[in-house]
């Protein structure tokens, strides 16, 4: 194996586990994580998200959220120069779901809908009617992040094996 396939496969293993354990770490706030915060009282629930997009904000999310990202895009370059057909798609494939689906949707639709959840008092009544509206957009767009991160790994590894 030649430096540069070695290179290009350690890049894309990178890639697809990262893609992989952001993915599992969206599906366990839209499977279980929203449903349970939507339980309890809508002032602990805006609290305790609160809390949640406060602490998220950690080089051991940040990292390898931001490190995939980065390894799309490497991957991606490396597709569209070194041409090799059906691998080049998956790869050009695996990334853009990375970028659009999870990046770009963060940016899009969770962050803005955490942004309008800050500054709200949990106590006052008129939070719970954006908490109930938040819990329903948050985690739609949650959901597409996870398929989209999860889809970026599975194509990822497909083009390992291919």
């Amino acid at each position: 194996m030649e430096t540069i396939d070695l290179i290009l496969f350690i890049l894309t293993l990178f890639a697809a586990l990262t893609c992989g354990l952001i993915g599992g770490v969206f599906y366990a706030f839209s499977t279980f994580v929203m449903k349970a915060l939507g339980r309890i009282p809508a002032e602990a629930g805006i609290a305790a998200m609160q809390t949640i997009n406060i602490t998220v904000i950690t080089p051991w999310f940040l990292a390898p959220f931001l490190l995939a990202a980065v390894a799309c895009l490497a991957v991606m370059a490396a597709a569209l120069l070194r041409w090799h057909g059906i691998d080049s798609l998956l790869l050009l494939g695996g990334g853009a779901f990375y970028l659009l689906g999870c990046i770009g949707v963060t940016f899009a639709f969770n962050i803005p809908r955490n942004n309008l959840l800050a500054p709200l008092a949990p106590a006052d009544p008129a939070s719970a009617t954006y908490w109930a509206e938040y819990l329903a957009s948050w985690t739609f767009w949650n959901s597409v992040r996870t398929a989209a991160a999860l889809g970026a790994a599975a194509l990822l590894i497909i083009a390992l094996v291919y």
